[in-house]
């Protein structure tokens, strides 16, 4: 899954930017309000940690724009104020959550786990594709009933391949969301991580459920086939 963090605090935005590409996320940082509102608009988010303080334009301004254009991505909140007020604010532009500085990076990470749950909340947590679950809250992944242990860049190229099913998935569409619009490594990255994933959920059990559609990217199929 992919956040954006609108912070202008850098250490603060660096540290949170690092554990959560940790934990498995693309994560793309803004340091000011107007980057922040240009980024939400160009770029698909699944989550966005917004500060409310922030120079050019603040979050309360930001959050407004997002949901006066119909943009419903979760939005957490964050703010050194400290009062019902400025949290009712807050709420009132269209926030779904608000967390006020200093704060735990564990409590934020529970934030952003239950606002993401909440999002998903009208379909199974759990994303099934054929003889394939994946459970994105518990980071697991079984075929055939037997567990597969993933790396966290793994299990995200996997989830993505799955929220997409039956879909062709680009290169440049997993490194977007996968790793981050800013990255500028070896594209091939995204080649080494399916070829580990079909060593792990295909080869051990007879399928070839990664499709590769030549010049156009992958695609995850339901069985794929089972070798003779």
């Amino acid at each position: 899954m992919r956040l954006l963090i609108v912070e202008d605090e850098r250490r603060l935005a660096t540290a949170l930017a690092r554990g959560l590409t940790a934990e498995g996320f693309a994560v793309d940082v803004a340091h000011d309000g107007v980057d922040g509102l240009h980024l939400a608009r160009e770029q698909e988010y699944d989550l966005i940690v917004l500060d409310i303080m922030l120079p050019g334009m603040n979050g309360y301004r930001v959050c407004a724009s997002l949901r006066d254009e119909g943009d419903d991505t979760p939005i957490l909140m964050l703010t050194a104020k400290d009062g019902e007020y400025d949290e009712a604010e807050g709420l009132d532009t269209g926030a779904d959550d608000y967390l006020t500085k200093p704060f735990s990076y564990v409590v934020l990470q529970a934030r952003i786990r239950a606002l993401l749950r909440r999002r998903g909340r009208t379909g199974s947590p759990v994303l099934r594709v054929g003889s394939l679950s994946l459970d994105p809250g518990a980071r697991r992944v079984t075929r055939d009933g037997e567990e597969v242990a993933l790396t966290t860049k793994e299990f995200a190229v996997l989830e993505h391949l799955a929220r997409h099913a039956g879909e062709v998935v680009s290169k440049a569409d997993i490194l977007t969301h996968v790793w981050d619009f800013a990255y500028d490594g070896d594209p091939n990255i995204v080649e080494v991580h399916v070829s580990a994933l079909r060593r792990k959920i295909d080869v051990p059990f007879g399928r070839r459920s990664i499709k590769t559609v030549r010049g156009a990217g992958y695609r995850l199929e339901a069985e794929g086939g089972r070798d003779a």
